[in-house]
């Protein structure tokens, strides 16, 4: 995206940090108008995170302009803000190809730039790899310094606390900027966002502080007692104890847009030694009144005319996923008021906000702490209750261990409804869910679902919710469902698959959302389609009936080929001795890279000539098996 010089008169100065850093400091306001400005227009013609980055446009160029960057190491939680981050750092002319296919990757991004030192897209990791980072850069000797940035909402995983519970302790030099804008994704809940908003922004205490600080700092006696009575009125008047707690020198609140008073204190600040937390108050969306006045639909925005201030409606299809997903919810709490559902911060990406409205004594929102929140779920499955977790693929990741130790090992009746499963697109390999069949297969006790269409979901949801004899998933993919009539509900039968066209020679056992491209293959074939429908327990009775009757299998699924539905196939194949070949398509070994859903799943062959090449391929390798089209 070329720069308009008479619009972007301080910003085409600035194609690195190291330029930035040569400017005048009474420039910084101006530029931070033309990146905000910047901002605004690239994303409105890409797509892309856009609330985020308008808010942390003066504390991007404020850290860039004070620290030594990329020798300073500055890490980005998660990566939603850090547009801003890589305008400045040489991807300027490249910003327009964020979130696409051979384009700029969505979030810092180690083998895209030097100046991105950590690869991210999962929240509150942070500070976690910037300990680690600034033990290295004591080792090394050098004065390297390191600097995270964390958002209020991802401040509340326990992952965040371990890590400066542990930075307190060995004293290393840290600096941890708090990001308080109130906001995650959805809107931030839980007692430190209580604990943050007492916070009195410009107080008497502040002021009392400063001045103090600075007519009193050479004279002794008075400064111990000045030390004394800023400890005394920091318990009573700003509730920072709790960072002060966990060993670090707690600083703040400051204003987040002012750029110049924060290049001032972060100069200050990072003249000390020890882990220090740097609390700024920032506003998400700041400087595009659209954006300021609602903060989650501007989170994350498709291509916009930024003059009508106004996105683009949803395209044309069936509904979500996520919204048949959030009416099914309604529509069983409305005769269950034992119902509990459950979400790790994702309400709106979850399809939550009527249930949460209509249902608030049934609706949980546990903040960003998958770990808590399926254990959570146990406990009320313990007590007597029908726990639901809506989560999506890659965020249940983060709650492994407690999928097993405290849900599936006491066999404990909890849904998790799995949004995201398969092919995500635009946010990249750390947002693909690739590996949930995988990793909840190997679960003993552990019923998998996957639908074909929002028809199946809902039935499949209706029938996890009332399986009672053990743990449940339904897992669904990002995105619009095919259209197909909705049903009245009832229970399917645990285990067994549904043949959807009778051919010969080959079977062709699907599971999950490609139907369509596996029906066009073997309408193309003539070959025998099963929707499966269960990953486990595998309707083993059919599976023996079709290989004897045919003479290959192919199972296609879009998760991970290795340990996925079609291992499961292939185990029984070898257990059961079937003579049959056995073909499995899905995705490859290696991280699926950003890119439009439809693109990749042609890339990687799922789509419906891509299956039927696999195939056709597969079948001439393999010569015992002669195909008749």
């Amino acid at each position: 995206m070329s720069l308009n010089k008479k619009k972007y008169p301080t910003l085409v100065l600035v194609n690195n940090p190291i330029e930035l850093r040569q400017l005048p400091k009474e420039s910084m306001p101006d530029l931070c108008d033309e990146l905000r400005q910047f901002l605004l227009e690239s994303v409105s013609r890409s797509s892309g995170h856009f609330a985020s980055g308008l808010g942390a446009v003066e504390l991007t160029v404020a850290l860039h302009y004070v620290c030594n960057t990329p020798f300073d190491r500055l890490i980005w939680d998660v990566g939603h803000q850090a547009y801003p981050h890589k305008i400045l750092t040489g991807r300027r002319d490249r910003i327009t190809t964020i979130r696409q296919r051979n384009g700029l990757h969505p979030f810092p991004w180690r083998g895209e730039s030097e100046y991105d030192q950590l690869s991210v897209g999962h929240s509150s990791t942070s500070i976690s790899a910037g300990l680690g980072m600034a033990v290295a850069a004591e080792r090394e000797g050098l004065g390297r310094r390191t600097v995270c940035v964390i958002g209020d909402g991802a401040i509340t995983a326990g992952m965040s606390f371990e890590a400066m519970n542990h930075a307190g302790d060995i004293k290393s030099d840290l600096l941890v900027v708090l990001n308080d804008n109130k906001m995650s994704i959805s809107e931030n809940v839980g007692a430190l966002k209580n604990h943050l908003t007492q916070i009195p922004s410009g107080s008497l205490y502040s002021t009392l502080r400063d001045s103090g600080d600075a007519l009193c700092s050479d004279i002794l006696p008075i400064n111990e007692l000045l030390k004394y009575t800023k400890q005394h009125m920091t318990a009573k008047v700003v509730p920072s104890t709790l960072f002060e707690g966990l060993g670090f020198n707690y600083i703040g609140p400051v204003d987040g847009h002012d750029v110049e008073g924060l290049v001032k204190t972060l100069k200050n600040i990072l003249s000390t030694k020890g882990p220090k937390l740097l609390h700024i108050m920032t506003k998400k969306g700041h400087g595009y009144p659209p954006a300021e006045k609602d903060p989650i639909s501007w989170h994350s925005v498709p291509k916009f005319d930024p003059q009508s201030g106004r996105l683009p409606k949803s395209g044309e299809g069936g509904p979500s996923y996520a919204a048949i997903f959030g009416d099914w919810l309604c529509a069983t709490a409305s005769g269950d008021d034992k119902l509990m559902a459950i979400t790790p911060a994702m309400c709106e990406g979850s399809g939550m906000v009527t249930f949460s409205r209509q249902y608030p004594r049934q609706y949980f929102d546990v903040a960003i702490a998958e770990q808590h929140g399926v254990t959570f779920a146990a406990g009320l499955a313990i007590g007597g209750y029908h726990p639901v977790v809506a989560i999506y693929s890659t965020f249940l990741q983060r709650a492994y261990d407690q999928v097993i130790h405290d849900v599936a090992i006491q066999n404990l009746p909890v849904l998790f409804a799995i949004d995201r499963g398969g092919v995500v697109g635009a946010d990249g390999q750390t947002h693909q869910g690739a590996f949930d069949l995988s990793y909840l297969r190997c679960i003993p006790n552990m019923v998998i679902m996957t639908p074909s269409d929002e028809n199946e979901c809902r039935l499949m949801l209706h029938t996890g919710y009332h399986y009672r004899a053990g743990p449940s998933a339904v897992r669904y993919p990002r995105g619009n469902g095919t259209g197909s009539l909705l049903s009245e509900l009832y229970e399917l039968p645990l285990g067994k698959g549904v043949v959807h066209r009778q051919g010969d020679v080959v079977v062709i056992l699907n599971f999950g959302t490609l139907l369509p491209q596996a029906e066009e293959a073997a309408e193309a074939l003539n070959a025998t389609l099963v929707d499966m429908r269960f990953v486990k327990p595998l309707d083993g009775a059919l599976i023996k009936e079709l290989a004897a009757s045919h003479q290959a299998l192919v199972t296609i699924e879009e998760n991970a080929i290795m340990g996925g539905a079609g291992s499961g196939v292939n185990e029984f194949v070898m257990y059961q001795r079937l003579q049959v070949p056995v073909l499995n398509i899905g995705l490859p070994d290696h991280f699926i890279p950003q890119g439009v859903q439809e693109d990749i799943r042609s890339d990687l062959g799922l789509d419906g000539v891509g299956i039927r090449l696999q195939i056709e391929n597969w079948l001439g390798i393999n010569r015992t098996v002669k195909i008749t089209c």
